[in-house]
């Protein structure tokens, strides 16, 4: 049958190559078994599989690469999500308090803000709105650039791109589970004590189960601010269907949180607006930050992070799996890139003992000959690879002058 290609042309192997294969090879398989068991119906359809065993050779190498990769996906950027967490909160924030000082000001009132100067306007779409007693949306002029700024229409994106990267980053769902949260998700448990817990309910999504999640407070205050924001008018969360990809059929009209106005009509966000809602922060924020040069942020990047977060703190793998809806606790510990804190801390220990045991002068500075005998070292093994400092490729300026220093040198 020959390996799994991308294209024709370029022969490149194809990602997930192995998932094709055994669903394939399972195919063939089930015909056999259910021809045995209606051979009427299925003993026409059975062949040969074209899947011979020797393309699963080295399944189990393949599936450890994969978890590798992932793992290292997860340890590059988990230091970054603080810096994305600070630039969406930082937006959200100096927005927001613009919006409020704009709503606060008169026509034709300037102020700064920032270190920058607005002045409200009105356009005469604002004053037809106002002549029909229509709620006006207030419109800033920058008066540095010269540039118009919608500041509700701002400040609601901002909003946006903040609760989406908390909420995914404290609760570690999915992203069509994102998409399906609801009003009537919220519940909330009274322990024994008397505590009252806030839970999170997330519907079936891709195993069919529907599971809990316990809220921290950071993910409360999320759910609790689009809650405020979508009943600021007074009226409830408006019900709104949304169609599901997947099974291909619209829902009945819920409370969604994850909606906003799309013109005259509400819209519940789509798992392909909340990706490209992290693809402009962090392409944003590669103009400013190295590390985000050339990276890419998912939606399930946050979800990895979530429990290798958890399980590195001390939760048990098992309550991980159960947080994260797995039905196989060995699912998890594919997302977790765990450094395993006995091995590094008996092995730091290990270190300072034998610091202790070793004579202390050999700790001291290292002196300027022993240092330019380090450097010497250095140089005389360029002098043997024979790069002595030129471009890669180019000729030696030298001519043989390299050979004849690496003789007196030996």
């Amino acid at each position: 049958m020959g390996t799994f290609t991308c294209t024709p042309t370029n022969g490149a192997p194809r990602a997930g190559a192995d998932s094709l294969v055994i669903s394939v090879r399972s195919f063939y398989y089930d015909l056999h078994t259910w021809a045995a068991q209606e051979p009427e119906r299925w003993a026409a359809w059975v062949a040969p599989c074209p899947v011979p065993p020797s393309e699963l050779h080295g399944l189990g190498a393949r599936r450890r690469r994969i978890t590798e990769r992932s793992a290292d996906r997860t340890r590059q950027r988990q230091p970054l999500l603080p810096v994305l967490v600070e630039h969406v909160e930082s937006r959200y924030d100096h927005f927001r308090q613009l919006l409020q000082l704009a709503e606060e000001a008169v026509e034709g009132e300037s102020f700064t803000f920032a270190g920058t100067s607005y002045t409200r306007v009105l356009s005469e779409a604002d004053r037809k709105l106002s002549r029909h007693a229509a709620p006006i949306p207030p419109r800033l002029r920058n008066n540095d650039s010269g540039e118009m700024v919608h500041i509700a229409a701002e400040e609601e994106t901002t909003f946006w791109d903040w609760a989406a990267v908390e909420t995914l980053r404290h609760s570690g769902v999915r992203v069509e589970e994102l998409c399906e949260l609801t009003h009537l998700s919220i519940r909330q448990y009274q322990r024994p004590g008397g505590e009252v817990i806030a839970l999170l309910v997330i519907a079936p999504s891709k195993t069919d189960r529907e599971r809990v999640i316990p809220m921290s407070a950071e993910l409360f205050h999320v759910i609790a601010s689009i809650i405020r924001r979508h009943a600021r008018t007074g009226r409830p969360i408006p019900l709104v269907t949304r169609y599901d990809p997947h099974d291909k059929v619209w829902s009945p009209p819920m409370p969604f949180l994850f909606q906003r106005q799309n013109g005259t009509v509400p819209a519940v966000f789509n798992p392909g607006t909340i990706q490209k809602i992290i693809e402009r922060r962090c392409l944003a924020l590669a103009e400013v930050h190295p590390g985000f040069k050339g990276l890419k942020f998912t939606p399930h990047d946050f979800r990895r992070i979530f429990i290798t977060e958890l399980v590195n703190s001390g939760l048990p793998i098992h309550i991980g799996a159960a947080l994260l809806g797995h039905l196989n606790v060995q699912t998890t510990r594919g997302y977790v890139a765990v450094f395993d804190e006995d091995v590094i801390r008996h092995y730091q220990e290990h270190l300072e003992h034998r610091r202790q045991i070793r004579p202390t002068d050999e700790y001291r500075d290292t002196t300027s000959d022993e240092w330019t005998e380090f450097e010497e070292h250095f140089d005389r093994r360029k002098v043997e690879l024979g790069s002595c400092g030129r471009p890669y490729g180019t000729p030696c300026q030298h001519e043989h002058a390299c050979f004849s220093e690496l003789a007196l040198v030996r």
